[in-house]
């Protein structure tokens, strides 16, 4: 494989997307850094794309030979764009796919499975990252986080389920070496922090960090549900609870060493994250 050209980042502002943009310029790599408003990114080039408009692909692809796919947000079926986007960008000359999914969605499951099952077939060389949930879901404006402040409370219909949780730091690291390293990974890759934490455990950790009280507040399937359904579509409202019975059941209780076979460094901590970012 010759050296890496050039890297169009998909949301390249976003809560990795900007990591794995930095990742790559810190090592030199050119980087087209793509997003709704073409968002200047320091030593990349900004380009505006929008999976919705189709008519913004062609510039976002033109020279690249990689991609780092971030799916839209809040949609129920990203393939129905997706996939278009991937056959114009193969033909375009991107040879290397790495696709941002969850480790809650296995290949050809809802939403991003249908991307996953169908991204060997599309490139020779590819990867999927399946992370766990993220720290950074107890940070800025993320519903955790506003809850934590406004309320002093963690809601989930997770009950004592246990997760492992990952900063996003180290989904970038790896993302950067599936879209760099000589060899893809032609694989998924489950990605998680060092250890399985409730959320009667965060709380904990938030509570003994910042000083404040903080509790985890037990809600049930149907009530987190309509919570979400106040924001967002019943659909995805849906998908979201499911995914927290998910974990009541115990599927993400489980740690993997991606990060430290694919980077040469272990994963960080959930305290160490606190300590860092959570006031």
């Amino acid at each position: 494989m010759n050296t890496p050209g050039t890297t169009l980042v998909i949301g390249a502002t976003g809560t990795t997307g900007r990591r794995v943009s930095a990742g790559l310029i810190a090592e030199g790599h050119r980087v087209k850094a793509a997003g709704r408003n073409a968002t200047p990114v320091e030593g990349a080039q900004a380009v505006r794309f929008d999976w919705d408009e189709p008519a913004t692909w062609d510039e976002a692809v033109d020279g690249a030979d990689r991609v780092y796919l971030v799916p839209p947000i809040g949609s129920s079926d990203p393939a129905a764009v997706m996939l278009p986007f991937l056959h114009q960008a193969r033909a375009a000359g991107v040879h290397r796919a790495v696709l941002l999914s969850s480790s809650a969605i296995p290949a050809g499951g809802p939403a991003v499975g249908q991307v996953h099952q169908a991204l060997p077939g599309l490139f020779e060389e590819w990867a999927v990252l399946r992370p766990s949930w993220f720290m950074q879901n107890f940070t800025g404006s993320a519903p955790h986080a506003r809850s934590i402040r406004e309320d002093g409370a963690v809601l989930t219909a997770s009950g004592e389920g246990r997760v492992g949780f990952i900063d996003a730091e180290d989904i970038a690291a790896v993302a950067v070496r599936a879209l760099t390293d000589e060899q893809a990974p032609n694989t998924d890759l489950v990605l998680t922090g060092p250890q399985t934490l409730s959320y009667d455990d965060v709380a904990a950790i938030v509570t003994e960090v910042t000083g404040r009280p903080v509790v985890h507040r037990h809600l049930t399937f149907e009530q987190l549900r309509d919570r979400w359904a106040a924001e967002i579509p019943l659909e995805f409202a849906t998908m979201l609870a499911g995914m927290d019975r998910a974990i009541a059941e115990g599927a993400e209780d489980r740690t993997s060493d991606t990060v430290l076979r694919l980077t040469g460094r272990p994963p960080g901590t959930f305290r160490a994250f606190v300590e860092r970012n959570v006031s």
